[in-house]
């Protein structure tokens, strides 16, 4: 009898440490090291950096030396802006950099209209060279 006694108790010792164990884990499971939100913010960076990559190439396209860049080389704009959405994420950047540096130093004067505009032909260039290589 004392060893019928002392084995449920051992089983019921047991069974309470597999349960006490269970919930711990579980509440160490809810808390997560970092919160949804910041994982979302995190995955939607990528995104936004794309969108303002394309917004910063597309702004200087369709400034008024952009369109007349274009218009000068016989090229449709949108064409060239359905090209912007179909570059890879790093010739973007570039392009964006690029496009960014030459609406920056044409604004402060450092660029004439004849400067920007070759800078313009060399970016629809490169997006067509980029699209051509694809």
């Amino acid at each position: 009898m004392s060893f019928r006694l002392k084995r449920c108790a051992l089983i019921l010792g047991f069974a309470a440490w597999v349960c006490l164990s269970g919930g711990a884990a579980k509440a160490q499971e809810t808390q997560h090291v970092v919160s949804s939100g910041e994982l979302h913010r995190d995955a939607a960076r990528p995104a936004q950096t794309r969108h303002d990559n394309e917004q910063a190439v597309r702004s200087l396209l369709s400034s008024d030396a952009g369109k007349k860049a274009l218009h000068s080389s016989g090229v449709d704009y949108s064409k060239v802006d359905k090209a912007v959405g179909q570059l890879s994420d790093e010739d973007l950047a570039r392009l964006a950099d690029r496009s960014r540096q030459a609406q920056n130093d044409f604004a402060a004067g450092n660029l004439s209209d004849r400067d920007l505009l070759w800078i313009i032909l060399i970016i629809v260039a490169v997006l067509i060279v980029a699209l051509a290589v694809r």
